[in-house]
């Protein structure tokens, strides 16, 4: 395979990480405004909620990190 092959190869894992990042992003976004919209609502459950939101802030994350993963090990 030609030097120009595999720096493309290379260019488009890496923008295909660029565009998986962005469903971590939004879904991280829509917990914590999930969070806020239950909290505002019901002030009482906020440890509960918040304590939830930080677990699912981890999952979601993590789908990031093997997402940056993948595309070094597809590079």
């Amino acid at each position: 395979m030609s030097s120009i092959a595999l720096a493309i190869s290379g260019n488009i894992a890496i923008l295909g990480y660029g565009l998986a990042a962005i469903g971590p992003g939004v879904g991280v976004g829509l917990i914590f405004a999930a969070v806020i919209n239950g909290t505002a609502r019901q002030p009482e459950a906020q440890s509960k909620l918040q304590s939830i939101a930080w677990i699912g802030f981890g999952v979601t994350e993590v789908l990031a990190i093997i997402g940056i993963a993948l595309a070094f090990v597809f590079r």
